[in-house]
């Protein structure tokens, strides 16, 4: 998470740009693509799978693994109520798995934030 500002542009605005510069046109509709994409599979995760895969598969997110470039491990420090709402349970369940993570080595905490080890892709991947 960091600092954003919002700005609100009118429909004939975007429609314009849209079609006058095929390069902001491109990254725009690729954006939305994998914006959908995403929403999509975080529909398929909250139907079928539990929350602590729920947990795991945001904790590897949070850390971009899988995402072009380095994995960055360390997430900034985010509550664990934060991490509930997102993955739809309570925060004494994300208390849990985080106490289970930490205690098999896939997850580890620090003074600045959670460390976050690829080894939690093994949560992801069993059945």
């Amino acid at each position: 998470m960091a600092e954003c500002t919002i700005m609100r542009v009118q429909k004939t605005s975007i429609v314009r740009v849209l079609h006058e510069e095929p390069a902001f046109s491109e990254i725009f509709i690729s954006h939305l693509l994998a914006r959908a994409i995403r929403v999509e599979a975080d529909l398929v995760d909250q139907l079928f799978n539990s929350s602590e895969k729920r947990l795991a598969r945001l904790l590897l997110l949070l850390a971009n693994f899988g995402k072009e470039g380095r994995p960055e491990p360390i997430i900034a420090k985010i509550s664990q109520e934060t991490l509930a709402e997102m993955i739809g349970t309570t925060r004494s369940r994300v208390s849990f798995f985080m106490n289970k993570f930490r205690r098999l080595g896939f997850v580890d905490y620090n003074g600045s934030g959670l460390e976050v080890n690829s080894s939690l892709l093994n949560v992801i991947l069993q059945d």
